[in-house]
C-alpha cells in the first residue's frame, strides 16, 4: 500500500484536510483507481460499498477541475437522494481546501432553491437520475461541459428502473468526457451501458467480499414467523447495540415492526420509500447524532449508507440473494471496525439461506434457541469494552460505549440516565403513525 495520498498524486492541501480527518492510507480500490483516472483514461470498477469508493473518484475529480471555470465540469449521478447528500458532505470539505463549489440536486426539495443554487455555478453536481433530467429540460443545469462524469452504484440504479433515465442524462453530456463506473456488482445490462457509452476502460475488480465480511460476526437465528419480534427483542436488550438497522422487505412491513417495537418501550424509527424528503432526512439525522439507536428500515438504506457507529445489523426478513445481504449486512464492520449481522430465518426460508452461504462462500453460524448470556451476545458485548479502539480519529463507538455502558437495548438516551429501578417508558414511533399516503420517489 502507498505510504499516503501524496503518493498517488493527490495534492498537499487534500492530503493535509484528508489526514486531519484520520485518513492517512488510501484503501485498495482508491491504490489502484485514483492513479488510472489521473491519466484521464475511462474506469469500470467493481467494489462492494465500505471499500472507500467516493474518494476514489472524488480526490482525481478536485484534481482536474479548473477553479477559475465557471460552469459545470464534474457530474455524479447516484441512485438514491442518501447517497447522494452523503457524497455532497464528503465533496464539501474536501471541495472547500481548493475554492471549489458542489451542489446537490435530488427529489423531495422544492426545485425552485436547487435551481437557485444552480445559479452559481457549480464545478460539481451531484444528484439523482430524475431530478438532473428535470432540471436539465427545465434549463437550469447545462452538462456540455463536464468533462467528468461518474455513474456510482450503478448496479442499484439498474434495480430500481433509473438505467434508462441514466442513458438520457449522459446525451447532455461532451463526448469526450472521461467517465468513471462504480458497482457492487456487474449484472449483463451494466457492462453493456459501459460498453456503449465509455472509451477502452480500464476494468478494475476488487475481490472485497472478505473486505465487507471479515470484520462481521454473522448469526442465523431459526425461529418461527409468531415468535420472530420476541427473539428480535430479546437480542436487542442481550448485544444492547450503540446503533442498529433492522432490515425489513417492505414498506408496510418496516411501519409494523417499527409500531411493535415501540409499543414494547424501544426507542426507534423507520426509514424507507414513501416518507417525505424532510422525515427521511430528520429520522437519519437522529440515528447520526446517536438520539436514535434502532433504525427499521428497507434495502433503500442498504446501498450508500455510511453511517459512523452502527455496532448490529438485524435481517428481520431474510435476504433473497447474497448480493443483498452482502450490501445489508456491510453496513456495520466498516473501515476496520467490527460489527454483528444476526439474520431471522422461519420455516420455508432455508433455501434463501442456502443461497446466501453459497454466495459469500462460507456456512454462517446458526443458534436455534438465541438465550441471554449466548457467546453470541457475549461477543458482541465485548466489542463496546475498551481495548479495541477504532482507528478513526474522527470517531470512537467503542470509546462512547464505554463511557454508556449500562446496557439500553434502544431506550432513549435520558431513560439510560435514569436509576435502574425506573422502568423505561414507551417510545414514540415518529415515523409509524404518519406515514405520507404518496410515495416519494427516490429520484
Amino acid at each position: 500500500m502507498s505510504t499516503d495520498f501524496l503518493a498517488l498524486g493527490i495534492r498537499p492541501e487534500l492530503t493535509a484536510y484528508l489526514k486531519g480527518i484520520g485518513i492517512t492510507h488510501p484503501t485498495p480500490i482508491q491504490e489502484k483507481a485514483i492513479p488510472v483516472l489521473l491519466t484521464g483514461k475511462d474506469l469500470v470498477a467493481q467494489a462492494q460499498t465500505g471499500t472507500g469508493k467516493t474518494l476514489a473518484f472524488l480526490l482525481p475529480i478536485l484534481e482536474k477541475i479548473d477553479v477559475n471555470k465557471s460552469y459545470t465540469q464534474a457530474l455524479i449521478i447516484t441512485p438514491t437522494r442518501e447517497l447522494t447528500m452523503q457524497i455532497e458532505k464528503e465533496a464539501q470539505g474536501l471541495a472547500e481546501q481548493l475554492d471549489l463549489q458542489v451542489v446537490a440536486v435530488y427529489g423531495g426539495h422544492t426545485l425552485a432553491k436547487q435551481i437557485n443554487q444552480l445559479k452559481g455555478k457549480p464545478h460539481i453536481v451531484v444528484g439523482t437520475p430524475g431530478r438532473i433530467l428535470d432540471l436539465i429540460r427545465r434549463k437550469a443545469l447545462t452538462l456540455a461541459g463536464v468533462s467528468k462524469l461518474v455513474l456510482d452504484e450503478a448496479d442499484q440504479m439498474l434495480h430500481m428502473g433509473f438505467l434508462e433515465e441514466v442513458e438520457q442524462v449522459i446525451q447532455y453530456t461532451a463526448a469526450s468526457r472521461q467517465t468513471m463506473l462504480f458497482s457492487a456488482t456487474m449484472p449483463a445490462k451494466i457492462r453493456s451501458l459501459a460498453d456503449r457509452v465509455m472509451r477502452k476502460p480500464i476494468d478494475i475488480r476488487l475481490k472485497t467480499q472478505h473486505i465487507t465480511l471479515d470484520e462481521i460476526d454473522q448469526l442465523v437465528v431459526e425461529t418461527t414467523s409468531d415468535e420472530k419480534i420476541n427473539k428480535l427483542c430479546q437480542l436487542i436488550q442481550e448485544y444492547h447495540p450503540y446503533l442498529a438497522i433492522i432490515f425489513c422487505h417492505t414498506k408496510q412491513r418496516a411501519s409494523t415492526l417499527t409500531l411493535a417495537l415501540a409499543q414494547r418501550g424501544f426507542q426507534v424509527d423507520e426509514l424507507h420509500g414513501d416518507l417525505s424528503q424532510s422525515k427521511r432526512e430528520q429520522v437519519l439525522r437522529r440515528f447520526r447524532e446517536a438520539k436514535l439507536h434502532l433504525l427499521v428500515a428497507t434495502d433503500i438504506a442498504a446501498r450508500g449508507l455510511d453511517i459512523e457507529g452502527i455496532t448490529h445489523v438485524f435481517n428481520y426478513d431474510i435476504p433473497r440473494d447474497a448480493d443483498t445481504y452482502i450490501h445489508r449486512i456491510g453496513r456495520t464492520g466498516r473501515a476496520g471496525e467490527t460489527g454483528t449481522a444476526v439474520t431471522f430465518v422461519v420455516p420455508g426460508e432455508q433455501y434463501y439461506l442456502r443461497l446466501i452461504e453459497q454466495g459469500i462462500q462460507a456456512t454462517i453460524q446458526k443458534q436455534k434457541n438465541a438465550k441471554a448470556g449466548s457467546s453470541a451476545a457475549k461477543a458482541a458485548v465485548s466489542r463496546t469494552k475498551p481495548g479495541e479502539a477504532a482507528k478513526k480519529a474522527s470517531f470512537n463507538p467503542h470509546k462512547r460505549a464505554e463511557k454508556k455502558a449500562t446496557p439500553h437495548g434502544g431506550i432513549n438516551l435520558r431513560s439510560r440516565r435514569k436509576p435502574k429501578t425506573d422502568q423505561p417508558s414507551a417510545g414514540k414511533a415518529t415515523g409509524a403513525s404518519r406515514k405520507t399516503s404518496r410515495r416519494s420517489r427516490s429520484s
